[in-house]
C-alpha cells in the first residue's frame, strides 16, 4: 500500500495577512478538484493535515472525495518563517535558497532546516508507526518540510535541488511496508496511483 506527501497548491499571496492564514487561490482549488477526482484519492483512508488554512482547505477537498474526515496535526506546518513575515518573491526565493543550503543556520530568525526536518519527520513517523499499513494515507502540507521529510526518507542531505516543482501541489509517494520513496515529486492531478 501507498503513502503519498502532498503540498498544498497555489495561494492567494496577500502582504497584509499571515502567511498560515493564506488560502487558495482559484488556481489552487482547480488543481485540487482535479486531483480529487483521480482513482487513488478514493482508495485512501486516512489523510492527515498541517492546521495552516491553504494545507486544510487542500485536505477538506480531497477529504470529500474519499468520504473520511480530516485529521491535524500542528507539528506538520511549515518552516517557521514568521520573523521575517511575508517576503517578496525574489527576496523569498533567495531567503529559501539559503534555508536550504544552511541547515544548520537560521536565516533572520527563521526555524532552521535542521529543527523543522526533525520536526516533520517526528510528526509524520509518529502517526506512520502508529498506522495500519494496508490503509493508504495522505499527509497534506507544504513544500518547505516536505521537501525535508524527502531528504529524510531517502537518506540525502537537506538540498535545494530536492525541492518541489514551482508552484507547489505536487506530491511524492512512499510504500507504507518500508517507507521507500517510489516516485519523486510529481504533479499531485497527474499521479496515478
Amino acid at each position: 500500500m501507498f503513502g503519498v506527501y502532498l503540498t498544498h497548491p497555489q495561494v492567494r499571496i496577500d502582504p497584509d495577512v499571515p502567511v498560515p492564514q493564506w488560502s487558495l487561490s482559484d488556481l489552487g482549488r482547480e488543481r485540487t478538484r482535479m486531483t480529487a477526482g483521480q482513482p487513488w484519492v478514493r482508495l485512501l483512508g486516512r489523510i492527515i493535515s498541517s492546521t495552516e488554512r491553504k494545507a486544510l482547505e487542500t485536505a477538506a477537498i480531497l477529504a470529500d472525495a474519499a468520504g473520511i474526515p480530516v485529521e491535524t496535526d500542528e507539528e506538520m506546518g511549515e518552516n517557521d518563517r514568521s520573523s521575517t513575515g511575508f517576503l517578496p518573491p525574489d527576496e523569498f526565493e533567495k531567503a529559501a535558497d539559503r534555508f536550504f543550503a544552511h541547515p544548520e543556520e537560521s536565516f533572520m530568525g527563521w526555524e532552521r532546516a535542521l529543527d523543522a526536518q526533525m520536526r516533520i519527520s517526528r510528526a509524520v513517523f509518529y502517526i506512520l508507526e502508529r498506522h495500519d499499513p494496508t490503509v493508504p494515507i495522505a499527509f497534506v502540507g507544504h513544500g518547505g518540510v516536505g521537501t525535508l521529510l524527502k531528504c529524510r526518507m531517502t537518506a540525502t542531505a537537506i538540498a535545494r535541488s530536492a525541492d518541489q516543482l514551482p508552484g507547489g501541489g505536487n506530491l511524492f509517494a512512499f510504500r507504507l511496508a518500508d517507507r521507500a520513496v517510489t516516485c519523486d515529486w510529481t504533479a499531485m492531478e497527474f499521479w496515478q496511483g
